[in-house]
Formats: structure tokens, C-alpha cells, sequence
């Protein structure tokens, strides 16, 4: 079956002008939300965190064995390509 010449010119273009337009992203969730009511938030998870035994808090041995261990990974040289 072939399409004529005439029925390829009067079909519709699948684009329209608003799809051709860049779309700005708009914030979402947390990102809306002002940094205050952020914070609240997200203070409120930790301590519920904690209130159920499953927060953590590092040390100051733990964070400097942390950063220590975190250094040493980044100076590993790099593969050859």
C-alpha cells in the first residue's frame, strides 16, 4: 500500500509549538519548600531516627577514620585507558 504524495501533505505534525519550547523545571517536594520548614523536617526524621534505635553518631575517632579511609580511596592512581 503506498501513500500518495497529497495524503503526506495535509497530515498533522505530531510536534507542536509548546513541545519544540525548552520546559523549565520547577522545585518540587523538599526543593519548594523554604529552608526552615526544610530543616524542621528534616530534624523531626532524625530524631525519630534515633528514638528508634537506628540513628547513628560518629565519633570523633569515627568521623577522623571516616575521613582517613575516604582520603585514601581518592588517591588511588588512575586505570590507564
Amino acid at each position: 500500500m503506498q501513500v500518495s504524495a497529497l495524503t503526506k501533505s495535509t497530515t498533522k505534525s505530531t510536534s507542536t509549538p509548546a513541545a519544540t519550547e525548552p520546559k523549565t523545571k520547577r522545585p518540587r517536594g523538599f526543593a519548594s519548600m523554604d529552608p526552615e520548614m526544610q530543616r524542621r523536617i528534616a530534624s523531626e526524621g532524625g530524631k525519630a531516627s534515633h528514638l528508634s534505635g537506628r540513628g547513628h553518631r560518629f565519633t570523633s575517632e569515627e568521623a577522623r577514620a571516616a575521613g582517613r579511609k575516604g582520603g585514601q580511596a581518592t588517591r588511588r592512581p588512575q586505570p590507564e585507558a
